[in-house]
This record gives C-alpha cells, structure tokens and sequence, in this order.
C-alpha cells in the first residue's frame, strides 16, 4: 500500500493572517447585504444571486480537480451540504435581523467547534483555548446588552444566525479532514451549496422572496460583491480552516464579530454601550490568547 505525501504546512502565522483578514471581510459583509436589501431582495436571492452565481461559473474548475477531490467525494458533498447552509443562513439572518444580535447567536459557533473538534478530530481542550472561548463567549453577551437581550422570544433571524453559527463549525471540521481536496474545489463547492439551499428556500418560501429584477447598477453590484467580496473571503477561510485546528481557527474567527460591531458603529446603523465596549474587549483578548497559543498540530491524514 502506498500512502501519498502531503504538502508541507505554511508557517504557524499565515494561516493565523489569513484568518484574521478573511474575519475582517465577514464582519463588514453586512453592509452591502443591507443595501441590497433595501433595495428589494430578499436573503434567499441575494444568497443566489452572488453565491450560487459564483459556484455555477465555477463548476467547470470543480470538474477539472476531479482526480484530487473523487477518493474525498463523500466529504465534499457534506462539506457542500453545511457550508451551503452556513452561508445561506447567513446571509438571511443579517437581511432579516439586527446585525449585533445576528452576529452573536452566529459566534456561538466556537463552542461547536470545539466541541466537533474534539469528537471528530480529537483535537485536545487545554485551558488556554477553554479560556479564550468562554471570554469570547462572555464578550458576545455583554455587546448585545446582556440578560435584557433574550427578554425578547427567537424570531426566524435568530434561528438561522444559530444554524448558520452550527453550520460554520462543521464546515470547519470537515475542511479540515478533507485534506487530499485541493483548495478551490473546496471553495466552489460551497459557493455551489449554497446556491441549491438558496433554491430550496425560494421553493419554500422560508423567508419573504418577492422576485426583483436587478437594475443594471445592481447587478453589477451584485456581480462584485459574488465574485470578488466572498470568493476572496471564502477562499481565505477555506485556506485557514485547513490549516489550523477547527477549534483554534473558531476562536480566532470571532474577531468578526468585533469588526462587525464597529463598523456597524462608525457607519451609524447601531450605536454602542459601555457594555457593548467591554464585551468587544474581551472578545480582541480571547482571539490573542488563541492566536499567541501553541502552534497548530500536524494536519490530519485521511483515512482510505
């Protein structure tokens, strides 16, 4: 039996970069979602529109990696399948809901990546990581107002910021184990996942979906937004996901919601507390704790 060896892994700090950076594109990716929004499209056409466009341009790439993606096929098609729905739901949710409150339920996605870390991957919990996930945890809950912010009963962006939170997570894991699959494959299968989900709830009507026809100023917002905005940051994501611990790389991730809370901020759509400060606080100290962490452990092999 021959084993097929595997690229050496980047440096400690690249992957940690780029994941930093890809957070900063997720957590300012609520405001052209608004105002597409205002403009009349729902979640599940925005969601169509620039993620299924992207995946359908993209399948010829998909089918020409097929050698290096077929002996993973089973892990592409559920990695196609959550991450579909983790960006689908996403999207809907900052459509439909407060983006402060929509980001937190949605970062509650460490805790699921920890815990899927550890059942799937079994990938160790030290104290530093239990650490920095329960400031992260505690900094979430201080920026949306505390106790007073669940007097209010879960409305439907509040159900699929945390399906979309769970969804992230277990793209993350299986991102990492799919790693005989080559990056851009990855990448356009989610694109492609999450245009068939967008599809379904359109056939569904789980949330409003009047049908607009795009302006010519819209579309070709629309067409940046697709092509360049998310494929730039879900091709980083995938990049780190693959490359770190599924646990580590959640954590670091809630540095999105840090970027979301401020510019949401400076961009006059929600003003802060000195709550909401402190909790911003602790989640910046949560990601430094995991990112000045001991270094990722080897990248797992696939069994065959």
């Amino acid at each position: 039996m021959s084993t097929a060896t595997l690229p050496a892994p980047p440096p400690t700090w690249l992957p940690v970069s780029v994941l930093l950076f890809s957070a900063s594109l997720w957590g300012l990716s609520w405001w052209p979602l608004k105002q597409f929004s205002a403009a009349g499209l729902s979640g599940p056409w925005l969601a169509l529109l620039t993620y299924g466009v992207v995946g359908l341009c993209g399948l010829p790439f998909l089918w020409r990696e097929r050698r290096q993606w077929r002996a993973q096929l089973k892990l592409l098609i559920l990695l196609g399948l959550i991450g579909g729905w983790a960006n689908a739901a996403f999207v809907n949710a900052l459509v439909l809901g407060q983006v402060v409150r929509v980001m937190l339920l949605f970062y509650l996605s460490p805790v699921w990546a920890v815990l899927g870390g550890k059942l799937f991957l079994n990938e160790d919990i030290g104290w530093r990581r239990a650490l920095a996930v329960a400031l992260a945890l505690a900094g979430a809950f201080l920026v949306i107002g505390g106790p007073a912010a669940f007097e209010q009963p879960f409305s439907l962006s509040d159900l699929l910021a945390l399906s979309a939170g769970m969804g992230f997570a277990g793209n993350n894991i299986v991102a990492r184990a799919a790693q005989g699959v080559p990056m851009l494959s990855k990448t356009i299968t989610v694109f492609v996942g999450c245009g068939l989900v967008s599809v379904a709830m359109l056939a569904w009507q789980l949330t409003p979906a009047a049908v607009v026809v795009p302006s010519l100023q819209m579309g070709a917002g629309l067409l940046a937004y697709g092509f360049i905005w998310l494929a730039l940051a879900t091709a980083t994501w995938q990049f780190g996901v693959t490359h770190m611990e599924s646990g580590r790389a959640g954590v670091i991730l809630i540095a999105e919601l840090l970027v979301a809370v401020l510019s949401s901020t400076l961009l006059g759509e929600e003003h802060l507390s000195a709550s909401e400060w402190c909790g911003g606080a602790l989640i910046a100290a949560a990601a430094l704790l995991e990112t000045t962490g001991a270094s990722p452990s080897p990248a797992c092999t696939a069994a065959t």
